[in-house]
């Protein structure tokens, strides 16, 4: 069954299971306890922490290993508010943020009296520094969020040049990376990034778990306490199994950079557009329209909107023929609402309620694009576009 929905979550890698195998076989051991199986354990942990460091160009004790991606967001934003004085308390994050920043950001103005600026981005969803940068607050401004490249289209966006502004203002700069680790990749010194969110299953780990890497001498509050585990930033015991499938997969998508992978991804998108084109002629493309990216975008991630079309009518069809792929908008009560990054790219909210979000990764074949395409063009056989104006 095609899967492209890589964005929402990796299928399991070969290699992280391999890692995990062992330590789900024996018994659970905390990688807190002094005995030799706790002493296992730990290993297995620190061997995880070497290789995610390694994945985005940090020290392994910079690795603060969470939940996932959104508990990494959370101690970021949350984090360095409580850190800062009341006064100090500025928050800018792009427009195109994950919910997991802009939730956050939102809670540090409701809970803890903190000022937040939203950084408009362009029709490609890129942000731009030069209307980034009046933005900063001198001496007040804690932390800026611009994440690498967008989960929704795949643009990339200039963090190097974020970082420049940010650090001039005094403030830090959280980077969230869960989409770009893999490919096409992030360096934390070579782009000055102070703060970096990772997810496991976005790289083809296990669900569950996650890493915030800290960036030597960055002031944070924990948000979780209690037995004081990593540095005392996120206390909880480890889970070593998991941990070690995190650790495979990041070293697993660090080798993919030396490969052609990220070119195979890239043809297999173009190859993808071009079958969607064929059928729906009026079909148009989100994010950065495969022009040369010098930010960075995601090689196999394509954002098409799809005019007179619902996307939860194809997606429902689609799902229907086997295809797994999702929509550009965010489903709560049952209510389908526009999304936010597409809105904040210019589209209004019907044209951001036609668009779908196909995404490939590191099992993807041609023989899924071929069936995927051949489910859509069985789809929009049933859906009639609807008269020009009106909303279905």
């Amino acid at each position: 069954m095609p899967y492209l929905d890589y964005a929402a979550s990796a299928p399991l890698r070969p290699e992280a299971l391999t890692a995990m195998l062992p330590l789900l076989e024996r018994p659970a051991a905390n990688p807190s306890s002094q005995h030799g199986q706790g002493r296992a354990a730990r290993a297995a942990v620190e061997t995880a922490r070497e290789q995610v460091a390694a994945l985005v160009g940090a020290a392994p004790g910079e690795v603060v290993f969470t939940s996932g991606g959104t508990e990494a967001d959370n101690l970021a934003v949350k984090g360095t508010v409580l850190a800062r004085a009341p006064e100090a308390r500025h928050l800018v994050c792009s427009a195109v943020e994950h919910h997991a920043v802009l939730d956050a950001a939102a809670w540090a103005a409701a809970d803890a009296g903190a000022q937040v600026d939203l950084a408009p981005v362009d029709g490609l969803g890129r942000v731009d520094p030069g209307r980034l940068g009046p933005l900063l607050q001198p001496g007040r401004t804690a932390l800026v969020a611009v994440m690498a490249a967008n989960n929704e289209v795949g643009t990339g966006q200039p963090v190097a040049a974020v970082a420049e502004l940010a650090h001039a203002a005094g403030a830090v700069l959280l980077c969230d990376a869960v989409q770009a680790a893999g490919l096409p990749g992030v360096d934390m010194a070579a782009d000055g990034i102070d703060l970096l969110a990772l997810a496991s299953h976005k790289l083809g780990g296990p669900t569950g778990v996650g890493a915030l890497v800290v960036r030597a001498g960055t002031t944070l509050r924990p948000l979780v306490h209690g037995g004081g585990q990593e540095r005392g930033l996120r206390s909880g015991t480890l889970p070593a199994a998991a941990l070690a499938g995190f650790g495979a997969a990041a070293a697993a998508a660090l080798a993919d950079r030396h490969t052609t992978a990220g070119t195979t991804l890239a043809t297999l998108r173009s190859h993808l557009l071009t079958g969607l084109r064929a059928l729906a002629p009026d079909l148009e493309v989100n994010g950065d329209r495969f022009a040369p990216d010098p930010a960075g975008g995601l090689p196999g991630l394509l954002s098409v909107r799809f005019p007179g079309r619902r996307a939860e009518d194809l997606l429902l069809l689609l799902d229907r023929h086997g295809v797994a792929c999702s929509a550009g908008s965010a489903c709560a009560s049952g209510a389908v609402t526009p999304s936010h990054v597409l809105v904040a790219m210019g589209r209004d909210p019907a044209a951001a309620r036609e668009t779908v979000r196909f995404s490939l990764g590191h099992a993807s074949t041609q023989a899924d694009v071929d069936a995927a395409v051949a489910a859509v063009a069985q789809a929009l056989e049933v859906l009639a576009p609807a008269p020009q104006g009106v909303e279905r």
